[in-house]
């Protein structure tokens, strides 16, 4: 089957390769390659380790006890390895185009991609508010005498100009806010280990699971008994969901701008997944080790505190000035997380408009790569931040976080249609020996994902219908029925009444000598490490 024997569904192809400028081997439309592989992993993890992690932890724990928040975050840290591993093939086969959207658009549908893609659009920019509305809680744990609103200003400027500079540049700042974030959550693990044993200062004994026998495992928000014990769980499952939300689409939409990136989204993709279960299942461990499940100063409904668990642990156990030091590196990482969103979001919209989905504006950039109308339009969504200023900020960041879960879930689901689509179009054409990244249990790990996200999409708003709530309901429902707007309103625009490709039809072929050859150029450009310093830096990094 040759190229021209396939129907060209993607307006933005690989053929677009302008490699003019000396020193980048590839520039696709207007955008640089200023990631390296330090960069996309970090910006991956760092991204993900944010306020979900060190603040919505606290909402869950009060809500499920620590062994619904254990049992959730490592139940989904399983589906979240299937989706990384399903993203890992696709996007390393063809790095030119990582975002969700263009897969999905290629492998299935157009009216998919086109509606995965305004989904994503609409999940990023509204996380930038959602993480800068958790910065305002952070803060507000030092004064409330400064008004809402002039952090708010501060952050969102502060987000709008990094993602104004240069990708390598933002990249290094990324990277730098990230290793901040992994060497704090590292600290709290260590330091998790020692209140554990007693090592607090005004601990006297070994504290070790005694929250888990006072006040107990499970809370039985819901319910009580085994039923109880069980929606304890499932909401642990859907709170963890905001937790790990977009990580694995970090590393597939920098492909575009990665050097070297067959190479450096395999590794990423590999590397990151364990990663991040690692400090999200041993991180929710230690959360449960230290603070009760019936705190008062948790964060959750009823409550205004304005700090991150990991620091009521420290407060409890009376070990003094740490708990600022802690609060100040998850300033920096909601920071960080809302930097990322914002980037991905931009991305995201910058792909839509060279397929002509979105005006044709938001497709030119400057010089240094950046596509300044898309970033102008991610600020303006970053001000929905100012929320705040009629709201209390828990009130906010549990709304935006309810309404973006969904979103997230949505978006795996289609990466795992896509990728069957994918894998036997692969397979119709005998391109296996092809690719430079392998499934692990294919396509059944396609299968667990779908289904298994399907039912958390499906039961995301349950404990509304418990005591029910109107504005909370819309909040957990009302992303499904825009995916629905947007799917079908393509299609009747476009006037595509299929539902998929045929087999026969999906493309596979075109850009793939392309990515073999950039692939090979990038063998010369970065070699392999042959000393011991660098091959450890190689595998760190």
């Amino acid at each position: 089957m040759s190229t021209t024997d396939i129907k060209p569904h993607l307006s933005a192809s690989v053929n677009d390769i302008d490699s003019e400028k000396e020193g980048e081997f590839i520039i696709e439309s207007g955008l640089q390659h200023g990631f390296k592989s330090r960069h996309i992993q970090l910006i991956a993890l760092g991204g993900t380790i944010g306020t979900g992690l060190f603040i919505g932890s606290g909402g869950t724990l009060s809500k499920c006890g620590p062994a619904g928040l254990l049992i959730g975050y490592c139940i989904l840290a399983t589906v979240i390895y299937c989706v990384m591993n399903q993203l890992g093939v696709m996007v390393t086969y063809l790095p030119q185009k990582g975002a969700i959207s263009d897969i999905s658009a290629r492998y299935v549908d157009p009216s998919l991609g086109f509606a995965t893609g305004a989904l994503y659009v609409y999940t990023l920019l509204i996380l930038v508010p959602a993480e800068i509305s958790a910065a305002a809680i952070i803060v507000e744990y030092w004064t409330t005498k400064v008004h809402v609103a002039v952090w708010i200003v501060i952050m969102l400027g502060l987000i709008t100009i990094l993602n104004f500079t240069a990708v390598k540049f933002y990249a290094e700042t990324e990277f730098w806010f990230a290793s901040l974030k992994i060497l704090l959550i590292l600290g709290l693990i260590i330091l998790g280990i020692v209140i554990f044993f007693g090592g607090g200062p005004n601990q006297t004994h070994v504290l070790g699971f005694h929250y888990w026998k006072h006040p107990g495992p499970f809370v039985e928000h819901l319910s009580h008994g085994a039923t109880g014990r069980f929606c304890d769980v499932w909401t642990g499952l859907i709170k963890s969901g905001f937790a790990f939300i977009i990580g694995p689409e970090l590393v597939a939409v920098t492909a575009a701008e990665t050097q070297n990136a067959r190479r450096n989204v395999s590794k990423a993709a590999k590397r990151f997944i364990w990663r991040l279960m690692f400090f999200y299942c041993v991180g929710a461990l230690i959360i449960g080790i230290m603070v009760p499940s019936n705190n008062p100063t948790l964060l959750n409904g009823s409550s205004n505190a304005s700090a991150s668990p990991f620091v009521i642990g420290i407060q409890n156990v009376g070990i003094k000035g740490l708990n600022h030091v802690i609060n100040a590196v998850v300033l920096t990482s909601a920071l960080s997380a809302g930097n990322s969103f914002f980037y991905a979001g931009s991305r995201y919209l910058y792909n839509m408009s060279l397929k002509g989905e979105v005006p044709k504006c938001f497709s030119y950039t400057w010089k240094n790569g950046v596509p300044y109308w898309c970033c102008v339009f991610s600020a303006a969504v970053g001000c929905l931040g100012f929320l705040n200023v009629s709201s209390s900020s828990a009130d906010v960041f549990n709304w935006l976080s309810n309404m973006t879960t969904i979103s997230g879930f949505i978006g795996w689901m289609v990466v795992g249609i896509s990728f069957l689509r994918f894998r036997k179009a692969i397979i119709h054409n005998g391109l296996e020996d092809r690719l430079p990244y392998k499934s692990v249990l294919a396509p059944y790990n396609a299968y667990y994902s779908i289904g298994f996200i399907g039912l958390l999409s499906l039961t995301n708003g349950y404990a509304v219908f418990f005591d029910f709530n109107g504005p909370d309901f819309v909040a957990a429902y009302i992303t499904l029925p825009f995916f629905a707007v947007f799917y079908f309103g393509h299609k009747i625009w476009t006037r595509n009444w299929m539902w998929a490709y045929q087999i026969d039809q999906i493309d596979v072929i075109t850009g793939l000598d392309e990515a073999e050859e950039d692939e090979m150029r990038a063998k010369e450009m970065f070699p392999v490490p042959t000393t011991k310093w660098g091959k450890f830096m190689d595998w760190a990094l």
